[in-house]
């Protein structure tokens, strides 16, 4: 049996997914499963995780952001909520995901998936 879909309101800066528009600010509009809301839960409260592993790291300030753990763990993690808001965002939600230019992890990068070809690319623009 296929589950019913339902109209939510996240804000990801905030972590908050809301049942009503009115409630407070969001970013997106999903219409998702409840197996795909609590997903995404899970998601925002691992995220949470590792802001605070990372914010308890940053008091040792010689490791660079991008050799540190739990920041690459937060980057993943902040990844994969707006992948699945791409799958479950409404038009303009799945729009805006696809213009963010999210890529495929790699062997090199398995965090965020940005390979040296396009950190060049960048900078040169």
């Amino acid at each position: 049996m296929e589950q019913e879909k339902k109209t939510y309101y996240v804000s990801v800066a905030r972590g908050e997914i809301l049942r009503s528009g009115t409630d407070s600010p969001y970013e997106f509009v999903v219409y998702a499963t409840d197996d795909e809301i609590t997903e995404l839960r899970m998601l925002f409260d691992r995220g949470e995780d590792a802001s605070m592993e990372g914010f308890v790291r940053a008091q040792t300030p010689f490791v660079p952001y991008h050799d540190d753990e739990p920041n690459m763990k937060s980057d993943s993690l902040l990844i994969r909520i707006y992948r699945l808001i791409g799958e479950i965002g409404d038009e303009e939600a799945r729009n805006h995901i696809k213009s963010m230019g999210l890529k495929e992890p790699t062997a090199d990068h398995p965090y965020i998936g940005v390979g040296e070809e396009d950190l060049e690319e960048k900078r040169s623009e």
